[in-house]
């Protein structure tokens, strides 16, 4: 089948956050506290397991305090701020400051890498005459991310949840972006790395595709079956 439209998401799928470790390093860097690095280490780790980093590991347990707040995160930038610093600070660090700073780091195009054949699947679908869409649940804005990368020309529209008070698997999502694209839902395929939340499309009528969350060494080329998927080339 040949689609007139491609949605993406971004965390897992176009972009991978940083580690963990890298987060937290570089913060303690730019805010002049010095910590052994076995201590770096130690902290990275537990910041992990409390899932403190967006785009990163899951939380293995939520606080009860913060089960409201984590189920609607993406529904604005005040909700995905205190859900995330909330979990920070579940982990206790060396300086107050640095749960603002851990957050506002990940908003920054440093933190994040684009795979290694996004560029490329992105290219294609666009020479193609594709329509291409990034919908995304997360509370801030990624278009810097995307312009810093040389990716933004590539893309037609975004659809982010935080803009619209909705969060995938909300159909809402997907249609708005379909008719931003000019496109009807069966004409237009979604790419993305969570099947509850990026299956939300199918039920619009889209397809869907979906990559493996994996750090960027891991998937060299998980989005070029997309090419082919789409209509606009062989498979490779």
């Amino acid at each position: 089948m040949t689609f007139k439209g491609v949605l993406f998401d971004f965390s897992g799928t176009l972009f991978r956050i940083e580690s963990a470790g890298s987060w937290l390093r570089a913060v303690l860097d730019e805010s002049g506290v010095a910590v052994p690095p076995d201590e770096v280490r130690r902290y990275a780790m537990m910041l992990a397991v409390a899932g403190a980093l967006p785009g990163g590991s899951a939380p293995e347990r939520i606080p009860p305090e913060l089960a409201e707040v984590w189920a609607t995160r993406d529904e604005s930038a005040d909700r995905h701020r205190a859900a995330y610093t909330g979990l920070a600070r579940q982990v206790e660090l060396p300086a107050p400051g640095l749960y603002d700073a851990l957050y506002e780091r990940h908003m920054t195009p440093a933190a994040w890498r684009p795979y290694a054949d996004a560029a490329e699947v992105l290219g294609t679908l666009r020479r193609a005459g594709v329509g291409i869409g990034v919908v995304s649940n997360i509370g801030w804005d990624l278009r810097p991310v995307f312009r810093a990368y040389g990716l933004d020309a590539l893309v037609d529209t975004y659809v982010l949840s935080y803009e619209h008070g909705v969060q995938k698997p909300d159909a809402r999502l997907f249609r708005l972006a379909c008719e931003e694209l000019g496109q009807d839902p069966h004409d237009v395929l979604m790419v993305g790395d969570d099947r509850r939340a990026d299956g939300g499309a199918t039920e619009l009528g889209c397809s869907v595709h979906f990559v493996d969350h994996l750090p960027v060494e891991e998937r060299p080329s998980g989005l070029r079956p997309v090419i082919a998927l789409a209509g606009a080339g062989p498979l490779t």
